[in-house]
């Protein structure tokens, strides 16, 4: 992945940026700028030809003669063309294939980062930069470079073959060029601040229906769908009135830029005029210049739009660097652990670890000690808040511990690599998340080559096999966006198969089983105890029948390990273990009653 760290402050840092997307294409955009070279330089020709060609009509040239003048314009205009179509051809295709790169990157940097910057960015911000930002830098990196430098070999080749003719009438024609630049710098300025304004209130507008379509189950609960459509509306019409003003300053510019260079032709015709009847030019020159003339101004309007793509690709080129350039808060470290060839054991040791999320807050997690041998369950039970989950999840770094506290096999796992250590984990949280896709992709998420007997294997032991001979087509049956048209058993029995396919060396369980009943809960249990051996487990429930047969039994209470062994000896304990379990005793024969 490219990685950059300075904020760019100029436009000129800003474009430096986009170089190493720039750089694979270089060919292509070499063979465009030639391209446009040739195409502008043959279409400086014509006027010359029509000038002369007035001026030997004059001298009563004959048929023969003004037909050769009109078939060389005709050629010249007729190869312009080939280069015009080249140089769009080759630089449009070349913008696309950067907009393909770098949204290949936007996303590879995305999937780096931690649950923590997805609090700072909601999804519809992040969505609405990887679409409509990374479309206004594609624009920048086509159209703008293929207009502008058009536009500066346009210009500066008008202008020295007008200086040529009369250099007087020359600086005359400028006369409107400050104001042109002063109004171009202007508008420029407030195009690109209004343009990153409507941008972040675009984000806004996607956030809001992520939201929504994401809890439409919600917000149809909680008959919240009028105030919903009033609050999605307060931000459209936001987002409205910023395009309004966005386009009210967008469309001023060409009418303003078109007036002041209006008042340059109208000074043009005066001085010329004059220079034709004292005979200081020929009639012919006069035309040549009027149409180079007209050809500098296509370039001091095609200014203006270059400035406006150029202000908007920037101000989208910031708030993409802004992702691109966050360090991911858990990567590899810059000084890991050897490479061993020996797979996983699976032994996991904690040392006086105390986790909190952000510095300066309570801890979750206080002073963990504990050694767990390769193959052995350890069941984590305790109130809501006690820290179970987080607990699991430092094991394989979704959130990071401590240097030196949380160690795997005896090294610490934040010097272990990413990709070695997750591979050995198998874990099923507590929300659980399915894609829009079948049962058995699914399933076979994590081993996407797993053939089909082993993907049935691990949903009959997650228990799924009668569920699956009810659905319509099986383990192909697609389950909707985010699993909608499974309950929420099926679900975390589908997310337990795509753990247990993996066959990894660590096995973490978040309270996997806690929306199954207790009749499959056993059935699943009795599978699982097969598919324990030799593997380290750690296994999280609120129920006791889920955990009395693990090999330990960690009881947590606000973030410390309250009491820890065996189910038996826990009970004999009279602990909190203890009265845990008298109280689902009870409320098992209230059940029953």
């Amino acid at each position: 992945m490219i990685s950059f760290r300075r904020e760019p402050a100029t436009l000129l840092n800003r474009l430096t940026y986009l170089w190493p997307y720039l750089r694979p294409h270089r060919r292509k955009l070499t063979l465009g700028i030639l391209a446009i070279v040739a195409g502008v330089l043959l279409g400086l020709v014509s006027p010359l030809l029509v000038g002369r060609a007035i001026d030997a009509v004059r001298r009563h040239v004959s048929a023969a003669e003004l037909a050769g003048y009109a078939g060389m314009i005709l050629g010249f205009s007729l190869v312009q063309g080939i280069f015009t179509y080249l140089q769009r051809m080759v630089l449009v295709a070349m913008s696309r294939d950067v907009e393909f790169d770098l949204r290949n990157v936007y996303f590879a940097a995305l999937e780096k980062q931690s649950p923590a910057f997805f609090h700072q960015y909601p999804t519809g911000d992040l969505m609405a930069r990887a679409t409509n930002d990374i479309q206004a830098v594609r624009m920048l990196c086509g159209p703008a470079i293929m207009y502008s430098i058009t536009t500066v070999i346009t210009g500066l080749g008008a202008l020295l073959l007008m200086a040529r003719i009369n250099a007087r009438l020359t600086l005359i024609a400028l006369v409107t060029a400050p104001l042109v630049a002063g109004a171009t710098s202007l508008f420029g300025r407030r195009i690109h601040l209004l343009f990153t304004s409507v941008q972040e209130k675009f984000a806004n507008v996607s956030a809001r229906v992520q939201e929504n379509l994401a809890g439409v189950r919600v917000v149809r609960a909680y008959a919240r769908e009028a105030r919903e459509e009033e609050d999605f509306g307060r931000v459209n019409e936001e987002y409205l009135e910023g395009n309004r003003r966005l386009i009210a300053w967008s469309v001023a510019f060409h009418p303003i830029l078109q007036a002041l260079i209006g008042l340059g032709f109208a000074a043009v015709l005066w001085y010329g005029g004059l220079l034709v009847i004292r005979g200081r030019i020929s009639i012919g020159q006069f035309v040549t210049f009027q149409l180079f003339l007209g050809k500098l101004a296509w370039p001091m309007i095609a200014l203006g739009w270059v400035v406006n793509l150029a202000q908007r690709g920037t101000a989208s080129l910031v708030r993409i660097q802004k992702i691109l350039d966050a360090e991911p808060a858990i990567r590899d470290a810059a000084d890991p652990e050897p490479a061993t060839p020996d797979q996983i054991h699976g032994s996991v040791r904690f040392r006086s670890l105390t986790f909190a999320y952000h510095e300066g807050d309570a801890p979750v997690l206080s002073d963990v000690d504990l050694q767990v041998a390769a193959g052995q369950t350890v069941a984590v039970v305790g109130r809501t808040g006690a820290g179970k989950t987080t607990l699991l999840a430092l094991i394989p770094r979704l959130i990071d511990p401590p240097p030196g506290t949380l160690t795997v096999d005896g090294l610490d796992v934040r010097r272990m690599p990413l990709a070695r250590l997750r591979s050995a984990i198998g874990m099923v949280p507590q929300e659980t998340f399915l894609f829009s896709a079948t049962i058995r992709e699914n399933i076979a998420l994590g081993r996407p080559d797993a053939s089909l007997e082993e993907v049935a294997r691990a949903a009959r032991l997650a228990g799924l096999e009668q569920d699956l001979a009810a659905f319509p087509h099986g383990l192909d049956t697609v389950v909707g966006e985010r699993g909608l048209t499974l309950s929420g058993g099926q679900k975390q029995r589908v997310a337990l198969a795509r753990a247990l396919l993996r066959e990894p060396r660590i096995l973490l369980l978040d309270d996997c089983l806690s929306a199954v009943d207790t009749q499959t809960e056993e059935l699943i249990l009795s599978n699982l105890r097969q598919v324990f051996e030799g593997r380290t487990v750690f296994l999280v429930s609120h129920r006791i029948s889920t955990v009395k047969d693990a090999d330990l039994i960690l009881v947590l209470d606000h973030g410390r390990i309250a009491e820890r062994g065996t189910h038996g000896q826990l009970i004999a304990a009279g602990g909190l273990y203890a009265d845990l379990h008298q109280r689902q005793l009870l409320e098992e024969e209230l059940a029953a009653v």
